[in-house]
């Protein structure tokens, strides 16, 4: 770094409560930030371009290489880089073992038209309808990035992908995958135009999930944790698709039942 880093020292200072106030919706819409948590997901934000406005580092650890180098790149991309000790790094992040860098960051809102070409692959996009629970978000994003999937699609009225607990359960993969927001209707527009298949997982599904087409350009449709799709979607379709169940649960969790979806997209793909 080019000068010594501010010390924070006080739970009253203006940044400590601003950062801390990003854990309610309405202050990350204003401000257009989020938190992100721990060197390697901080330093994979920076890596894949987002912009840090600010990141905050342990005190008792700023000497070390890796977080030095980390500062150092954060710094050079124009944030503030300040340390702070380990109690106030606790009331950033409401965790009593908070990790030693938190950094917020600018949003990014993208439009259909803004997601990037799948290139040479084909295409595979996961569309969720109305998602409500941020811990599966951020669960099927990581998944969804692990799998190579072109992007993920946020249908309708979802809960917000920025949100402490979406980019906790993304595990970094919220920097990795392009996310973009739309009503059902230009979804669907999008998709057709597109060429893209559409295949939802349903109950009212007799196609077995393995046996759905999705070696040709395709997205996934997965609906709300609690009423699914309704019937005007699953009609819009291509494809329904149905995941066998057996036992006692009548249902599976909607990050589960995603992971799943997008496996055997990929495994149809050869795992390419």
């Amino acid at each position: 770094m080019n000068r010594p880093p501010e010390l924070l020292t006080s739970p009253s200072n203006p940044l400590i409560k601003s950062l801390k106030s990003l854990e309610r919706k309405k202050e990350r819409t204003e401000t257009g930030l989020f938190l992100a948590e721990g060197a390697r997901i901080v330093g994979q934000g920076l890596a894949c371009g987002w912009t840090p406005e600010t990141v905050v580092i342990a005190a008792d650890v700023s000497e070390r290489p890796q977080i030095a180098a980390l500062a150092w790149a954060a710094e050079k991309a124009g944030a503030r880089v300040v340390l702070a000790p380990e109690r106030l790094m606790t009331k950033i992040t409401q965790k009593d073992n908070a990790q030693s860098v938190v950094a917020a960051f600018r949003q990014r809102h993208l439009a259909l038209a803004d997601l990037p070409p799948a290139g040479k692959t084909v295409p595979l996009y996961v569309a969720l309808y109305e998602v409500r629970d941020p811990g599966n978000l951020g669960t099927i994003l990581r998944t969804a990035d692990c799998a190579g999937a072109s992007g993920v699609i946020l249908v309708g009225t979802c809960c917000d992908p920025y949100s402490f607990e979406a980019v906790r359960a993304s595990m970094g993969s919220l920097f990795d995958m392009p996310v973009a927001s739309a009503s059902f209707a230009a979804f669907n527009t999008w998709r057709q135009a597109k060429g893209l298949t559409l295949t939802a997982a349903s109950v009212n599904a007799a196609l077995r999930h393995d046996a759905a087409p999705f070696a040709r350009p395709s997205v996934i449709l997965m609906g709300n944790e609690q009423a699914g799709l309704p019937a005007e979607a699953e009609a819009a379709c291509d494809h329904l698709a149905l995941i066998p169940m057996r036992g006692g649960a009548d249902s599976l969790n909607l990050a589960q039942a995603t992971g799943i979806m997008i496996y055997e997209a990929w495994r149809q793909r050869g795992y390419a």
